[in-house]
């Protein structure tokens, strides 16, 4: 059986995190197509989908039937988009900041080694 790498497995602190990432997402997806449900009188699949379409950006799929919804869409639209792009930095933003840190490391390295290697001449 193949293992990750020791430096791609997930932290407990990482997988906490990720947890908390994705059930921020549910929670406003389901909130959204709840929400749609009751003002806009849609099905439970057209209510999810209007709701993802909001929560990532893309904006309304198909017109809304009534102010309460599009008032509703509205309030959803900033707090979608707002929490699923803090949900994502919330959990990938430990691993870009390893990465850059390592990145850094290796760059500044080379910088070291090709000084001692000018030096000499």
């Amino acid at each position: 059986m193949m293992t990750a790498p020791p430096s791609l497995r997930l932290t407990k602190a990482a997988r906490r995190r990720l947890v908390y990432a994705v059930a921020g997402i549910g929670t406003v997806l389901v909130v959204g197509a709840l929400g749609f449900h009751v003002f806009a009188g849609f099905d439970a699949v057209d209510s999810v989908y209007f709701e993802s379409m909001l929560a990532t950006g893309q904006g309304p799929p198909f017109p809304l039937p009534n102010d309460a919804s599009k008032i509703f869409a509205s309030v959803m639209a900033f707090v979608s988009v707002g929490s699923v792009v803090s949900a994502l930095l919330f959990a990938v933003g430990p691993v870009v900041r390893q990465v850059w840190r390592s990145s850094l490391e290796y760059v500044e390295e080379e910088v070291r080694t090709l000084e001692h290697d000018l030096g000499r001449r």
